[in-house]
């Protein structure tokens, strides 16, 4: 288990102070929380309007016990309350869609909108970027949709490069971009 501190933004204009930010802690989703990070994870997506509610992806989403079994399934939580997810792919995951021999990648990253702008998100990056560097890996990779600008902004502050040249489509009609920070000099 990890804790990270919270990241303050300044209030909203209007709004009142609120007391100091919650630390995030990140940790190893448990069996029982399985269900709820899958909600959590379609919730995002769909909601979000990232992905359509009658997209297959839904079912992945979803599965959160799949991924725990093939990845490494991370929580982010923030007053004793799940805020985040994210699947963390060693070498070897069959979750892992892009990542070399000598890298990993994280997968399905989502933060609830309650909770964006207080760092659950960046403290999931950062602890895949701590399990990747702790197994002596050379990169981290991930690929997001066109539209997540906000995740993007978030990759790019924590160093991580675009790579134009691993673009895919998993299906027609859903583009996405890659990005990766090189281990070896961060």
């Amino acid at each position: 288990m990890a804790a990270y501190p919270s990241t303050p933004y300044p209030p909203r204009p209007g709004a009142a102070p609120e007391p100091g930010p919650s630390p995030v802690t990140v940790r190893p989703a448990r069996p029982d929380e399985y269900a709820r990070v899958g909600e959590l994870t379609v919730e995002v997506y769909v909601n979000g309007g990232l992905v359509s509610p009658a997209s297959g992806y839904v079912h992945a989403l979803r599965d959160a016990a799949d991924r725990a079994a093939a990845a490494e399934l991370l929580v982010a939580e923030v007053g004793g309350e799940i805020a985040g997810a994210v699947a963390y792919c060693p070498p070897g995951s069959r979750y892992a869609e892009l990542a070399g021999p000598d890298e990993a990648e994280f997968r399905m990253l989502a933060v609830l909108e309650s909770a964006r702008g207080g760092g659950a998100g960046r403290a999931l990056v950062l602890e895949c970027v701590d399990r990747a560097r702790r197994a002596g890996l050379a990169a981290l990779r991930l690929s997001t949709q066109r539209n997540m600008l906000q995740a993007q902004r978030l990759y790019e502050r924590m160093g991580f490069a675009r790579t134009p040249e691993r673009d895919w489509a998993p299906v027609p009609g859903v583009d996405l971009i890659t990005y990766t920070l090189d281990l070896r000099r961060s």
